[in-house]
């Protein structure tokens, strides 16, 4: 049975937003896990950045990409470490490219759809086949039997690259982030907030070009003149599909479709990052639960120390780092609210106040069956 909405804490969290400040409460403890975990976030992020790029430029069609997560590197060591699973788990990064594939939006999804997305991208292919000599015959058949396959994997191309172009904005943020903490500039959450709300204003029109080489040849994939940029194209799919709506997680959801238990729309997933259940999210099968793994090994010594002092103490860090987690991402939910707001959040002209609170409240409305109700009390 769903729980009931407390509407007076959801008119709070609005006046809170209103203010400028953030959906969760400011608190020293808020303050120490959202930095703390942000900071192991960006380190997490760096790699899964630069593994995401270098599959799109590097494993471009490659039929047996065995090493795609080596960025060029193979070595025993390395494979020794990969076996035994001593190793960041790129697998969580494809998880949410292939959420930013399905659900779409922005301007990067609709340019894939074009005619002169499949024209570059049937260039790229061809020169890929006479690369491929001894597949050719192979892959021509597969081509003339099913030609929207191969472009569909430089679709999937398109999402690497654009991901991979977002996290490394959100990687450098993130250990930025951390270092004003550690320098005394950060001392509450709003200042969180807006210190990734203007960061993200600043990268908003950053442009998102992809490019492939094959046999000495250069070719557009994404160029210029398409003007994909990275908040309105990337940013804001990737909230979409991986804040809010993401996959139902195999073992954890039926897929009995003849029962309804998904639904058929896809706006009407509710799998993402702030809806996420701690305990799933630390079990085995559950694609987040790679990312607590890899947070976890890149952990502050502060937020380890302070996971120490908890009940359980470590037993259950990855369940502590979730919810950890979980604060931090409704944090960058304000800051691309804030960002995203017709007018400077903080207007006092009546239109503009006005037209903010709608704005604010029509978010609300999305937000309420969230686990953000469930993080309120400051601990």
């Amino acid at each position: 049975m769903a729980q009931p909405i407390d509407h007076l804490a959801l008119e709070s969290i609005e006046q809170r937003l209103l203010r400028g400040e953030a959906l969760i409460p400011d608190s020293p403890t808020n303050l120490l896990e959202v930095v703390g975990i942000l900071e192991s976030y960006g380190r997490v992020l760096d790699a899964y950045h630069r593994t995401l790029i270098f599959v799109a430029e590097q494993q471009f069609l490659e039929l047996f990409p065995f090493f795609k997560y080596f960025n060029g590197d193979v070595n025993s060591t390395k494979l020794w470490r990969h076996w035994r699973h001593e190793r960041i788990n790129y697998e969580f990064a494809e998880y949410c490219m292939r959420a930013m594939m399905v659900h779409g939006g922005g301007h990067l999804d609709a340019y894939l759809d074009t005619p002169e997305f499949c024209q570059r991208a049937d260039r790229a292919i061809a020169a890929k086949l006479n690369q491929l000599f001894w597949l050719k015959p192979l892959l021509v058949t597969l081509q003339r039997m099913a030609p929207e396959f191969l472009r569909e994997q430089v679709r999937m191309m398109c999402y690497y690259y654009a991901l991979g172009a977002f996290w490394e904005v959100m990687a450098a943020m993130f250990l930025q982030l951390g270092d004003r903490y550690h320098g005394g500039e950060i001392k509450s959450i709003p200042e969180v907030v807006w210190h990734v709300r203007d960061a993200l204003v600043a990268a908003a029109t950053k442009p998102i070009v992809y490019q492939v080489t094959i046999a000495g040849q250069v070719y557009d994939i994404i160029p210029p003149e398409t003007g994909i940029q990275f908040l309105r194209d990337t940013a804001v799919p990737y909230v979409e599909a991986v804040f809010f709506r993401s996959f139902p997680f195999r073992g954890a959801v039926s897929y009995n479709a003849q029962l309804h238990q998904i639904s058929r729309d896809l706006s009407g997933f509710t799998y993402g990052a702030l809806y996420a259940d701690p305990l799933p999210v630390g079990g085995a099968g559950i694609p987040p639960a790679l990312l607590m793994q890899d947070m976890k090994v890149n952990l502050p010594s502060y937020l380890h120390q302070f996971y120490l002092k908890t009940t359980r103490a470590a037993a259950d860090e990855r369940i502590k780092i979730c919810i950890s987690f979980q604060k931090s991402m409704f944090c960058v939910t304000s800051a691309a609210i804030q960002g995203l707001a017709p007018y400077p959040i903080t207007s006092a002209v009546d239109q503009e106040r006005a037209a903010n609170q709608s704005y604010v409240h029509g978010w609300l409305e999305r937000l309420q069956h969230t686990r953000l109700l469930s993080l309120q009390d400051g601990n």
